[in-house]
């Protein structure tokens, strides 16, 4: 047998079985003592910190001094409850944020500050094809060449001679003649 193949467990499936069955149970009377805990010290608390109500023998202003009394204590209460609230909200928050960075360190490495290097079309080409490439590849060679046409002037020429020929019955007659009169 090989050293990488699967050892045989130690234990049967039926005892397997037989022991997750006590612990569940055991751990489901342990929830029910802890629950019946719970509520007997918050009994005992609510009762030492509210003593029960004697109503008999009072007044109407006496009861509503009560009720008013009551009211104030319950405003603070409910103040201290809203705080404790907002805090346990906080902190929360800051819990899973710093779970989700925990999440990120652990899943991804840090990818190291890459410097920049000029590599020549050449190099770039011997890089990526390997062996293949083993002469040096001219891209300009296969461009097109375009020549470019000069643009017909005009001729630049004193604009009063032209003004001047233009003037009278003479440039009238020009213009409307047009270039082969």
């Amino acid at each position: 047998m090989s050293e990488h193949a699967q050892k045989k467990p130690k234990i049967s499936a039926s005892r397997r079985l037989f022991l997750k069955t006590k612990i569940l149970k055991k751990a489901s009377t342990l929830l029910a003592e802890e629950k019946e805990q719970k509520k007997s010290d918050r009994e005992q608390t609510l009762s030492e910190r509210v003593p029960p109500l004697q109503l008999s023998g009072l007044t109407v202003q006496d009861l509503q001094n009560l009720c008013k009394e009551l009211h104030q204590k319950i405003d603070v209460v409910d103040e201290e409850r809203y705080d404790i609230e907002s805090k346990v909200s906080k902190n929360e928050k800051e819990i899973t944020d710093l779970n989700y960075k925990i999440f990120e360190l652990k899943g991804k490495m840090k990818r190291p500050a890459l410097k920049r290097v000029r590599v020549s079309a050449d190099a770039m080409l011997g890089a990526l094809l390997g062996a293949k490439h083993k002469e040096s590849i001219d891209f300009k060679a296969n461009l097109k060449t375009v020549k470019k046409e000069e643009e017909k002037k005009e001729e630049v020429t004193d604009w009063r001679k032209n003004v001047d020929a233009m003037s009278g019955m003479e440039g009238r007659k020009k213009m409307f003649a047009g270039p082969n009169a």
